[in-house]
């Protein structure tokens, strides 16, 4: 980190999808990483990568492209299931308040890097070709595996990956796959070794390198991408460069719910806008993500999620009754103690409502605390803003269930009130809105 500036590569999402939200609680943690980054000083050039191309099915280097494949499910091209996606993501990005990156890097755009740097890796005898591609030989990296512990020796076929025939070692991976002989693929490319695609590990060392040089500074990601992705991008840029891709690689766990993992695979995914349409602001979610360390798994229920939902109501209420002005520097060294401990945001959190508690914050000090926080404090609700009619009617509209009896009609209303960035108190003189 050279004059208080850092290189941040995270990687980014496989665009055949949705992202759910055990995705975007890596992308949370991120953007976390980068306002603390930018709270102490830093200036971050921040890259991700969109995959676009090359990620297949199975870890085996096997089975369809994602993109291919959903491409093939929808009735559209490859090209629209990416630009498609990546705006949904991007979507996702905008409701949690997680800034875009400084650069987006599409795979589908790097081809010609890509290319050179597995041209790089063949020249230094690092690649061998079988019928179905180009594979990278990871018995000759010494400490192959080491960011995730893995050791080649105790590996069985189909632990990790299956044996593609032909394979040296069960831990090689695919460079640069071949394009089927009896069918014609929408995205594939011409190289050096014929057409064909590049395989999923190839571009976010090509990317990096080219927007940020290496060894940049932080890599981000989630732990399931430790055993492959991370440790065969270790690999080739130790193989082509005789340097480390990275200084640090930090890594987010995983959301979980009572059935297990949350994955797409598993068909148990909860998405953004499932909470939208529950009535919950998804800055709810965000809220509930910092109650956790990013290196400890998340369970999720929604009974958590609303709860969120309350917290960060009575925040913004709060926000609107503190007394007093400017920043204490004692406030903010305390919070900068722990944010910078790992980013370590349950006790950031918890210091907050403390001084909250204690009216020793004011309203400048919040916000510029929530210059890392990122929930949007004092923007949700204003008492000087003026009230929308649409709100309006929806109060009218939840004063006549509640009337008629019917209360679980009425709370939902409500709770699609909270979700627009208001909160209604009921008092002795009606309904007050804030």
């Amino acid at each position: 980190m050279r004059d208080k500036k850092v290189g941040f590569y995270s990687c980014g999402p496989t665009v055949y999808g949705y992202a759910h939200i055990g995705n975007l609680r890596t992308y949370i943690f991120g953007d976390t990483l980068k306002r603390v980054l930018e709270y102490n000083g830093f200036k971050v050039k921040h890259v991700m990568n969109l995959t676009d191309v090359g990620h297949l099915t199975s870890d085996a280097d096997t089975g369809e492209d994602k993109l291919e494949k959903a491409a093939k499910k929808e009735n559209k091209t490859a090209w629209e299931i990416a630009n498609f996606y990546t705006q949904a993501f991007i979507n996702n990005l905008e409701a949690l308040n997680i800034r875009e990156p400084d650069v987006w890097a599409k795979a589908t755009d790097h081809i010609p890097e890509q290319i050179e740097l597995i041209e790089e890796l063949e020249k230094k005898g690092f690649a061998y070709k079988l019928k179905d591609g180009l594979y990278f030989d990871t018995s000759k990296i010494k400490n192959y595996g080491k960011l995730g512990g893995l050791k080649k020796e105790g590996l069985k076929a189909g632990a990790r990956v299956e044996m593609v025939e032909g394979k040296k070692n069960i831990t090689d991976f695919a460079l640069w796959k071949f394009s089927p002989k009896d069918a014609k693929r929408q995205m594939e490319w011409d190289s050096p070794w014929g057409i064909g695609f590049p395989g999923w590990h190839t571009e976010c060392i090509a990317m990096s390198k080219k927007h940020l040089g290496i060894p940049f500074d932080i890599h981000s990601g989630a732990v399931d991408l430790i055993p492959t992705h991370h440790t065969n991008e270790i690999a080739q840029a130790k193989a082509a460069f005789g340097k480390d891709l990275a200084n640090f690689w930090l890594h987010g766990e995983h959301l979980v719910l009572k059935e297990g993992k949350m994955a797409k695979s598993e068909g148990n995914i909860i998405l953004v806008k499932d909470i939208g349409d529950k009535g919950i602001n998804p800055l709810a979610f965000k809220y509930l993500c910092f109650t956790v360390h990013y290196r400890t798994k998340m369970s999720f229920t929604w009974k958590a999620l609303e709860a969120s939902q309350k917290a960060i109501a009575n925040l913004n209420d709060r926000f609107l009754r503190l007394s007093g002005k400017g920043i204490k520097e004692k406030n903010k060294k305390e919070f900068l103690k722990f944010i910078n401990d790992d980013l370590d945001m349950p006790k950031a959190l918890a210091y907050i409502w403390n001084l909250i508690k204690k009216n020793q914050i004011s309203q400048e000090q919040l916000l510029d605390f929530d210059k890392v926080l990122g929930l949007k404090v004092g923007e949700i609700l204003d008492s000087k803003k003026e009230i929308p009619e649409e709100i309006k009617e929806m109060v009218l509209k939840r004063q006549e269930l509640r009337a008629s009896g019917n209360f679980e009609e009425a709370d939902k209303i409500r709770k699609e009130i909270e979700a627009k960035g208001f909160t209604i108190q009921d008092t002795t003189k009606g309904p007050e809105i804030k």
